[in-house]
């Protein structure tokens, strides 16, 4: 591999997200065009929870190795939308209301019963890339959010047209999301364009986006595996019915579609 041009580069970045990022998965599709049950959308929002509650995490690992008060000051507003602060709910707590809006219980979520497995080996598998390759490598993981903004756009669309369980205060935490992706994914490629100096780093930098991808491709593969086709749940993770709010809410994956669900 030759050295890139910046211009090249990004080129390269963005294709990745043009081929791997997970707005082409099936059950991404599904959840957009109002194909999934409600039970199956409760699968999602439980599992994507364990994600959220460990972005915190994956970028305290970075905010620890950045060098400078500038870089750390910057990288510090992550966490910040994450856990939020005494004046602003944070993403995490949105995320928890979006699982309270779908009918789960507050604690069931919290106590993380019930995470696929799939799911869990995932998200520690990326925080564990972040906490043990470069410091360039973890900035580049991130690069994910380049591609974020119109996807967010059309799952928001797409839940509020086909579900009627949702609602707009349901999905309060893509409220802010492409703002703050904009902001951080902008932050990102240019720490990877001025710190990518030989072929190798460039190499190092694409390898990383990939393997975000790769993360987020396989917790909706477990997802879709799980509940989607064939509905075979590993033993001890959540099923359709349990840790509901209100017991008899949601009943099972094939008795409470959403509204214009294919079956």
């Amino acid at each position: 591999m030759t050295m890139m041009s910046p211009d090249d580069f990004v080129s390269a970045l963005r294709e990745i997200g043009a081929t791997r990022y997970h707005h082409l998965h099936p059950f991404q599709q599904k959840l957009n065009a109002g194909e999934l049950t409600k039970a199956q959308v409760q699968a999602w929002a439980l599992n994507r929870y364990y994600y959220q509650s460990q972005i915190p995490v994956k970028d305290s690992y970075i905010l620890a190795r950045l060098g400078t008060t500038e870089l750390r000051r910057d990288w510090r507003s992550r966490i910040i939308d994450h856990d939020g602060d005494e004046e602003n709910r944070g993403g995490i707590e949105k995320w928890i209301a979006l699982t309270d809006g779908v009918g789960l219980d507050r604690d069931y979520v919290l106590s993380g019963e019930g995470i696929l497995p799939g799911t869990r080996f995932a998200v520690d598998a990326y925080v564990t890339f972040v906490r043990e390759r470069t410091l360039l490598e973890a900035v580049a993981s991130s690069l994910t959010e380049l591609f974020s903004p119109q996807a967010i756009g059309a799952r928001v669309r797409g839940m509020l047209e086909h579900y009627d369980f949702i609602s707009p205060e349901t999905l309060a935490y893509f409220d802010k999301r492409p703002v703050q992706a904009k902001r951080d994914s902008d932050f990102a490629l240019d720490y990877c364009l001025k710190h990518a100096r030989r072929p190798e780093e460039q190499r190092a930098v694409l390898n990383a986006l990939r393997f975000k991808c790769t993360v987020l491709w396989a917790q909706l593969d477990a997802l879709h595996h799980a509940y989607v086709d064939p509905i075979m749940p590993p033993p001890d993770v959540w099923q359709p019915g349990t840790g509901e709010a209100r017991p008899g809410m949601g009943g099972s994956a094939a008795a409470a579609p959403a509204r214009g669900a294919g079956t």
